[in-house]
């Protein structure tokens, strides 16, 4: 009988984890790819315990690699006060104790080990064809997903495919990405062609995943496996690559999808751009500065479905501290600002100060599109606050002017009964409904439930321009901006584009990474202005600096230390690990 899989010694929960369980002749509390799923209802059930992974992650949001990829990129610092030693390290891509993101290592196998379950057990289902080729392509799109995020997180990761029981063994990129490529390929192919409105991923969101992912191997390993090949200035993308069934997955191919993703999904663009971020909510629009009188409305105010989100995580309002904090956008708290009044950072919530802005981007997007509204539309010049101060209340590590407004915890401000004015945020589950605002509470660390988008059509459009080497989809995304379209392709628009438009979204990290162009543009930032507990300083270097600790790692993280040991000499620690200059201390 297959069992329950383990991975370096961390259990990995089945589906059946999370259904009720009867003792009965079957043995429900273990339950297998021989006992479960049987029925549709039961691979429904499957499916929802694969999604909760993404919720999983989010009760530890400091450990994942959208996390990561925020902080450790060009485009913010890491922030936060001098306790949050976490968030600096990310940034200076230093090590901060043993087991820095281990919990991310071990629910990311979790998810993948429920989606392994239920695709073992999808034949013994009675199933129309299209039922099955959707619950098939859902399952492996999550799955590539998770293995997305472990292989641009960790670099070649112990691949499991099935429920057996398995020793952890090293893997080369080309067999993990080969799989990732693959079970999107097969998802993007035999899904069905409907676009889904209802919370689940369809054939076109794994179209535009596989190509953030095809973009990602064929950039970054263009050169080879190895430390110097992946540090390389060189830029030169595969065209092909070998996938496991024996089949080759070309540029063409990819394209291909990417087009049908653009012409026949139904996504499209938000006319106005503002109205992507919360910040432009029915209940604060019209009390902040930046919004007020111009006609603006919150996408996904009153429960609208957002045109232009192909892949989110989904929060609600039944988040506890001590059991489902998960449910809510902890994404939110870590980047509001920190050491702040409400009325302070008013539209913006208040948290734990995780990702500055990194004044080198303003500057750089001000100097390349002065009149790109984007800019103030993604970044909130703080000291424009009227009762903003900064360093708080005096523990803050390398704050600047800017704070990015696209992840932000999002506030209100109202009218108490006794008259006085008060701020609170605004997704707090005893305040946002229907009707208004209903008995005011201010759960700052529960309280915001917006979604977090992880692939936005505008993302396709610039992909595609990427991989077709034309101007049309950039123009497109240039045109809801209110700029001037460009003549002619060339890899520089294409960088600066994805960079203006999808600032703050997750993706600059990797792209930086597989352009080749990582320690230059992340050396930008020493000298930064800064400010440490309000005092104007300098962003200085640390371990020799953000190009020597990027050429000693190529940007892939540590690896859990309780991994390599429990591996048993099966996995290898990364390379710029291993000595004591890759720690961090202190600010």
């Amino acid at each position: 009988m297959k069992k329950i899989a383990y991975i370096a010694g961390v259990a990995l929960i089945g589906v059946g984890a999370l259904t009720s369980c009867t003792l009965d002749a079957i043995n429900y509390v273990e339950k297998t790819p021989d006992n479960f799923p049987v029925t549709a209802d039961e691979a429904t059930q499957g499916l929802a315990g694969i999604y909760e992974n993404l919720n999983q992650v989010n009760a530890t949001p400091q450990q994942s690699f959208f996390y990561l990829s925020m902080l450790a990129s060009d485009d913010n610092l890491g922030g936060g006060g001098k306790n949050d030693k976490l968030m600096q390290a990310m940034d200076l891509m230093l090590n901060y104790q043993n087991d820095m993101t281990r919990q991310f290592w071990t629910d990311r196998y979790q998810g993948i080990n429920r989606a392994n379950s239920l695709l073992a057990g999808i034949p013994n289902i009675q199933l129309s064809e299209n039922e099955r080729n959707q619950i098939e392509g859902e399952a492996k799109f999550l799955r590539a997903f998770f293995y997305y995020e472990l292989c641009s997180q960790y670099g070649p990761v112990p691949l499991v495919l099935t429920t057996d029981e398995v020793v952890p063994s090293q893997t080369t990129a080309a067999q993990c990405w080969g799989q990732i490529l693959q079970d999107l390929r097969d998802a993007a192919a035999n899904m069905p062609a409907t676009r889904r409105t209802d919370g689940h991923v369809d054939k076109y969101t794994a179209e535009a995943m596989l190509g953030r992912a095809w973009l990602f191997y064929t950039g970054m390993y263009c050169n080879g496996e190895d430390l110097s090949a992946l540090t390389s200035t060189s830029y030169n993308p595969l065209t092909e690559v070998a996938l496991p069934d024996g089949t080759t997955l070309t540029k063409q191919e990819v394209i291909g999808y990417l087009d049908d993703c653009v012409e026949n999904s139904g996504y499209d663009l938000v006319p106005d751009y503002r109205n992507l971020w919360a910040y432009t909510n029915k209940y604060t629009v019209e009390d902040y500065d930046y919004t007020a009188g111009q006609g603006l409305k919150w996408v996904e105010d009153d429960s609208a479905v957002n045109p232009e989100t192909l892949f989110a995580i989904k929060f609600n309002k039944l988040a506890s501290w001590s059991t489902t904090i998960g449910y809510a956008n902890g994404y939110a708290l870590h980047f509001a600002i920190r050491n702040q009044s409400y009325e302070a950072t008013f539209p913006f919530g208040t948290g734990w100060g995780a990702g500055p802005v990194a004044p080198n981007l303003y500057t750089d997007w001000q100097a390349a599109e002065p009149t790109d509204m984007r800019r103030e539309a993604s970044i909130q010049l703080v000291r424009e606050l009227p009762n903003y101060v900064y360093g708080g209340a005096g523990d803050w590590v390398q704050e600047t002017d800017y704070y990015q407004k696209k992840q932000l915890s999002i506030t209100a401000r109202y009218t108490a009964d006794d008259g006085t004015v008060q701020y609170a945020p605004v997704f707090d589950q005893l305040m946002y409904g229907e009707t208004g605002w209903q008995n005011p509470g201010g759960l700052l660390q529960t309280g915001n439930i917006h979604d977090m988008v992880l692939i936005r059509f505008a993302d396709v459009l610039l992909m595609q321009s990427e991989l077709k080497e034309d101007v049309s989809g950039i123009n497109r995304v240039r045109n809801r901006a209110g700029l001037e379209p460009i003549g002619a392709y060339s890899l520089q628009a294409l960088q600066n584009e994805r960079r203006w438009e999808l600032a703050f979204e997750g993706v600059r990290w990797n792209d930086i990474r597989r352009w080749h162009i990582a320690a230059q543009a992340l050396e930008k930032q020493t000298n930064q202005a800064i400010y440490l507990d309000g005092v104007p300083s300098q962003n200085t270097a640390h371990a020799g600096g953000y190009a020597a600790r990027y050429n000693a790692t190529a940007g892939f993280a540590k690896i859990p230390d309780t991994e390599i040991s429990l591996a048993n000499g099966a996995l290898t620690q990364n390379p710029g690990w291993a000595g004591a200059d890759s720690e961090y201390n202190a600010w």
